[in-house]
């Protein structure tokens, strides 16, 4: 039983559900029980963690549309009557966001907006979670790790749309989900994100992979950039653990949290592109120039309470998280069943859980 077997049996909505995160959450509910319904458009890539899991057959019902087309959104959350919500639909790509400002903002903040509406109209709604990003904050280059109560900001437009989206919500909670109100909302910022299934361009561990496959020498723009690197089931873990203190308990965790590594683990990012080199076994890395738009060079997160008030606790490092996510894409290219292999590595992070006595219920 894993955290508290609250979704068993539920129905969760989930916006994004056809990418890399929210494919990976789609089908971590859909094995411990939930009825699961995703909301998403495709992503424009040949290769997809929707078609490796074969969602499309896997989930109990899906509609594939734009969050930023409200009626569409607004009626089929109606039609499939969730008890909860998982934002995850976004433009996430902060390079992509200098190229796409407007479709960026569109979809961050008015897409986030339609979504908070389409719950409170819809009366089965008792909990949204809405993910956002460690780029929320304002980052001053500083050591220490990044609270909840510090400022938000942004310096490309991703990650001020996604400071956007934390006003947005607490604004939104303030304005209509009080005691009494129609469902309590969170939200939930993680660091870099890693695994398998990731194929988004002008992302480090995806460039790597679909380099050392084609034969190619990946080039590293900012190589001692830090970055709070994390497999993608330890934030997952922390969604669905707020997601289940919000059912439990309503808006007494009706807050932010942030869900990261431990505190002074971050990894330079030549260091990750040499390690997925190591592990994949004939990747080259070389460091390159950069292309003149800004990137941070240190990030991190403080998870004090996450940890003290949802009992959240990282599992695997980021080394294991690297060596995981590249044997992954080995399996996936050597043609295993990867519907098998990704449950396995959901079922091996969940035992190493319960070896650190985290069990995800109280």
């Amino acid at each position: 039983m894993v955290f508290d077997d609250i979704y068993r049996g539920k129905t969760v909505f989930v916006t994004g559900h056809a990418g890399f995160k929210g494919g990976w959450l789609a089908f971590w509910l859909k094995n411990i029980g939930a009825n699961v319904v995703g909301y998403s458009l495709l992503p424009d890539s040949d290769e997809k963690m929707y078609d490796v899991l074969n969602l499309g057959r896997v989930i109990d019902a899906e509609q594939h549309a734009d969050i930023c087309n409200f009626d569409a959104l607004r009626g089929f959350m109606n039609e499939t009557k969730p008890e909860i919500v998982f934002h995850l639909a976004a433009q996430p790509i902060v390079r992509l966001s200098y190229d796409m400002p407007i479709s960026t903002y569109q979809t961050n903040v008015m897409g986030t907006l339609n979504v908070l509406e389409a719950a409170r109209q819809t009366s089965s709604v008792r909990a949204v979670v809405n993910v956002t990003t460690d780029k929320c904050y304002e980052n001053k280059e500083k050591a220490a790790g990044y609270t909840e109560d510090e400022p938000f900001g942004g310096y490309d437009m991703y990650s001020s749309s996604k400071a956007c989206s934390e006003i947005l919500s607490a604004s939104y909670r303030r304005s209509f989900l009080g005691d009494g109100g129609p469902y309590s909302l969170a939200t939930a910022r993680a660091g870099n994100v890693i695994g398998g299934g990731d194929w988004a361009c002008d992302r480090l561990v995806p460039d790597c992979i679909r380099a050392f496959r084609d034969g190619k020498t990946v080039e590293i723009r900012n190589p001692h950039a830090t970055r709070p690197w994390q497999h993608v089931l330890e934030p997952l873990a922390g969604y669905m653990i707020l997601g289940q203190k919000l059912l439990q308990h309503g808006n007494k965790f009706a807050t932010g949290y942030n869900f990261g590594p431990e505190y002074g683990t971050p990894v330079r990012v030549a260091d990750v592109a040499r390690m997925v080199a190591d592990v994949w076994g004939d990747g080259k890395v070389v460091v390159g120039n950069g292309d003149g738009l800004h990137e941070a060079n240190l990030l991190q997160l403080n998870i004090d309470k996450a940890k003290r008030e949802l009992g959240f606790l990282p599992i695997w490092n980021a080394q294991h998280a690297i060596e995981e996510t590249t044997k992954w894409y080995r399996a996936h290219y050597s043609k295993e069943d990867m519907v098998k292999y990704t449950q396995q590595q959901i079922n091996d992070f969940v035992n190493a859980a319960r070896a650190k006595n985290v069990e995800w219920s109280k």
